[in-house]
């Protein structure tokens, strides 16, 4: 049985790019806000696969950043890249995320990554009017972040369709909701145009099934071209070139994250064994534990040993 299947002509181009990376944010030796070094990993990775970078999001540690951080930082990094940013600009209080997403049109970021209210676990009506504040706060487009794992409450998908239907900036999902099958059905019914994006890189290659247009990732600061060259063998019609590029990669998806070093701690251990910038994690997170670079360090070995090993894989370089 062939392994291709005929690409699809009528799958749009992902807005902000096939593959977006949910960018740490570097700290320097003290813990203080190190533009330069966001700088030079920004350009390090839109020349290694990422077509699109999320700033002050979960891995770039949006919690501990104040106000002032985070619009340098969306203004450093924009002003330095030519791929689209986007701006983590919410938080769970919907005045302060009003305020905040009001700011980010002067910093050069192309649209705004608004997360849902955590930890308060608002009713639908809450989420809902939240997400609408935060739209009609700003002209530039709106991804609605659905990660029920952190936030504690899941967009349900009537709400969803609702904003998407009546609120013309909001353009796209970041979905970690962890079900594909929910998924599918969002996008079925889902106006044109509305797209979809993997909050999961292990779920990517089952979005992209039911319609997801590309991912926004934390692998991709190592492997940022195997996902990228994931998703145009599948969007190509290649399933079991995508398949094995995607088997290559299962051990990162494992180390991205976990309950004795979550996100984003071995993030910034990889990127410390790349020699990119980044430092250590600010307070609740803090530094990670000794042996975190040992487990990156054969993350990256085994890796490139699988390089090209398979029919599929992307040549290294």
């Amino acid at each position: 049985m062939p392994s291709a299947v005929a690409p699809n002509p009528r799958r749009s181009p992902a807005r902000f790019g096939r593959v977006l990376t949910a960018m740490a944010t570097p700290f320097d030796e003290g813990g203080r806000l190190d533009l330069e070094g966001a700088v030079t990993l920004a350009r390090h990775l839109a020349a290694h696969g990422s077509g699109g970078h999320v700033l002050s999001g979960t891995t770039g540690e949006a919690s501990t950043l104040d106000d002032a951080e985070r619009v340098a930082l969306w203004e450093a990094v924009a002003g330095s890249v030519e791929v689209p940013v986007l701006a983590g600009s919410t938080s769970n209080d919907t005045r302060h995320s009003v305020e905040l997403t009001g700011r980010v049109a002067g910093t050069g970021a192309a649209g705004v990554l608004a997360v849902t209210p955590y930890y308060s676990r608002p009713s639908q009506a809450g989420i809902e009017a939240h997400f609408r504040a935060v739209a009609e706060a700003t002209d530039l487009p709106v991804v609605v972040y659905d990660i029920p794992g952190r936030t504690g409450r899941r967009i349900e998908r009537e709400t969803l369709l609702r904003l998407a239907n009546e609120v013309e900036s909001i353009v796209a999902v970041k979905d970690a909701t962890g079900d594909p099958g929910r998924t599918a059905r969002l996008l079925a019914e889902a106006p044109p145009g509305f797209e979809c994006y993997s909050g999961d890189d292990a779920l990517t290659l089952p979005l992209l099934s039911v319609g997801a247009v590309g991912l926004i990732s934390v692998a991709s600061h190592w492997c940022g071209e195997e996902l990228d060259e994931m998703i145009r063998l599948y969007l190509d019609g290649d399933i079991e070139g995508a398949r094995l590029v995607n088997a290559a990669l299962l051990d990162s998806y494992l180390f991205e994250t976990g309950d004795e070093t979550p996100n984003p701690l071995p993030t910034k251990a990889m990127l410390r064994v790349l020699g990119l910038p980044a430092g250590q994690c600010r307070l609740p997170l803090g530094e990670a534990p000794s042996w975190l670079e040992e487990a990156a360090k054969r993350v990256l070995a085994d890796l490139e040993a699988r390089r090209g090993e398979e029919q599929g894989l992307p040549a290294r370089g």
